[in-house]
């Protein structure tokens, strides 16, 4: 498969809880993070999506936003990824920067480069990568 999304965590499914059209699926990278995704209820079908079931979680770099300091705050993205800041790939208008998770996995975000400047993002310097579960697409292998 190839993809234009940065991010690709290959894992499994951990559980899947099904609504009245959409259902949340708790997800562990094969590093051990945790991910949370809102699918169909026909994707969790047409998918086989259970516990257990091996899957990919896809999530565009532009998606994930890049939190510095996190007191104070409160937020409804489900996923609150806490890392390092591995690399920062500098461009006149956006710029990329790499989160090592904990779990070893890297999650890219793509920012305005005066973003970066006003929030004094460095390499190793500690930040959180923040998606919505809506943002995570979940592959399987057919």
């Amino acid at each position: 498969m190839k993809i234009s999304a940065r991010n690709a965590f290959p894992g499994k499914v951990v559980s899947v809880r099904t609504g009245a059209l959409n259902a949340e699926v708790d997800f562990s990278t094969a590093g051990g993070d945790h991910l949370v995704a809102i699918v169909s209820n026909e994707s969790v079908q047409n998918l086989g999506l259970a516990a257990g079931v091996a899957a990919t979680a896809l999530v565009k770099a532009s998606s994930v936003m890049i939190l510095t300091d996190g007191s104070g705050f409160k937020l409804s993205a489900r996923n609150c990824l806490a890392g390092t800041v591995a690399t920062v790939t500098p461009g006149p208008v956006s710029a990329d920067v790499a989160v090592r998770l904990k779990g070893g996995d890297v999650v890219h975000a793509t920012i305005t480069s005066d973003a970066v400047k006003e929030l004094g993002i460095a390499a190793g310097g500690a930040v959180a990568a923040v998606f919505k579960a809506s943002s995570v697409i979940l592959a399987v292998a057919v």
